[in-house]
């Protein structure tokens, strides 16, 4: 009697995930610049099963993310290039209780209409509450308009044009300066101006004026600006045209610094409480 014996049944493996992007496909995104597809199309390709996408709806929707990715990384190279500090946006704007100001002021310069206008904006108060972070994220709005703008700490800003003089471009940086969308001075009046700063003052308020809004930030008021300068009559000129129609918001609070350093001490003495 023959005995048959049966070869045991193999196992099959367990399918594993398949990798939605293969090698003729990342070449494929790689050549048409679109290689920013790979982070998104796996989650999209659940999304179109889920929702039954069909094939434009779901090429639209790649589409708009590669147009979102595009336009972002367009706005983050244009506010490095504009001198904006990446962290200080609008989103990271700690808005603490113990600080005063006109909110709904605040909320009003967000919409950008002071620079449809050709308005300018005072933003006043003393040291570490926030100006300067307050009038980047301004920055970073209209940025994310398509305006063109230019941050400059004041004695640097003094600097360039003192540079440009030197170089004989001074007629070219000041026709920079004026074409700027958005011009945003920092530390304005924190030491005092010389003759030619002075000048320069006067200056770029004057092309400026009703033409291109500037945000000027500062820790003092514009009236102590005048003892500042070594031209009153001069600076008087230029802070009237400054001041005549601007938006001022006043920021006061104790310091972001102290209260950093107040979180700190805290946490210290529980930590040494155990």
């Amino acid at each position: 009697m023959t005995t048959t014996t049966t070869a045991p049944a193999r196992a099959t493996p367990a399918a594993g995930p398949v990798d939605p992007i293969g090698a003729d496909l990342a070449k494929i995104l790689r050549t048409l610049k679109l290689s920013g597809l790979k982070d998104t199309l796996p989650e999209r390709l659940t999304l179109a099963r889920q929702q039954q996408m069909g094939h434009a709806a779901f090429l639209e929707l790649l589409l708009a993310d590669e147009v979102t990715r595009r336009e972002s990384r367009s706005a983050m190279l244009r506010a490095a290039k504009a001198g904006l500090d990446p962290a200080m946006r609008i989103e990271t704007w700690h808005d603490a209780p113990d600080l005063s100001y006109d909110r709904t002021l605040w909320s009003d310069l967000t919409t950008l209409r002071f620079a449809e206008a050709g308005t300018g904006v005072l933003v006043l108060g003393p040291v570490g509450v926030g100006k300067t972070h307050l009038a980047t994220a301004l920055g970073h709005i209209a940025i994310r308009r398509r305006m063109t703008v230019a941050f400059y700490r004041a004695d640097k800003l003094f600097t360039r044009l003192r540079a440009a003089r030197l170089d004989n471009s001074l007629e070219a940086e000041v026709r920079r300066l004026t074409g700027v969308d958005l011009l945003i001075v920092d530390d304005f009046a924190l030491r005092s101006l010389d003759a030619t700063q002075t000048n320069d003052f006067y200056e770029l308020v004057v092309e400026r004026h009703r033409k291109s809004p500037t945000i000027w930030v500062s820790n003092r008021e514009p009236s102590e600006w005048l003892a500042m300068t070594t031209d009153a009559l001069l600076a008087q000129s230029a802070v009237d045209r400054l001041t005549s129609g601007a938006h001022t918001l006043v920021v006061e609070g104790p310091s972001y610094r102290q209260r950093g350093r107040a979180v700190v001490d805290t946490t210290t003495e529980a930590r040494n409480a155990h």
